[in-house]
């Protein structure tokens, strides 16, 4: 059974700093690319950032030299390490699987920037 656990959302002033967890069981997870999504209220799910299984990054343009993304394929484990948070950033942070996404998500996690 696939399944995705997301923590370490929280509250959190414009520019600082959050670290995102996800721990991923019931895939192939050394050999899967992973990906960290986000929604924000009222919009779409969006791609945030991804990671090759050989830990190889991409960002997408509104989070690159802000955000890195990391894993640890013993602890079947990606992570999220968001700096300088604006506004914009407040969303649910979800991982799955890069490209496509597999269908089942987890519950996410809630991170929220304001003053």
């Amino acid at each position: 059974q696939v399944q995705f656990v997301e923590s370490g959302g929280g509250l959190v002033q414009p520019g600082g700093s959050l670290r995102v967890s996800c721990v991923a069981s019931g895939i192939p997870f050394r050999v899967y690319p992973m990906a960290w999504y986000r929604q924000a209220p009222g919009t779409q799910r969006e791609l945030v950032a991804d990671i090759s299984g050989g830990g190889y990054p991409n960002y997408a343009a509104s989070v690159k030299g802000r955000f890195t993304i990391s894993r640890d394929n013993a602890k079947n484990t990606v992570y999220l390490q968001m700096n300088n948070l604006n506004l914009e950033d407040t969303a649910v942070y979800y991982c799955n699987r890069a490209g496509p996404p597999l269908r089942s998500w987890g519950w996410g996690t809630q991170v929220t920037v304001s003053s």
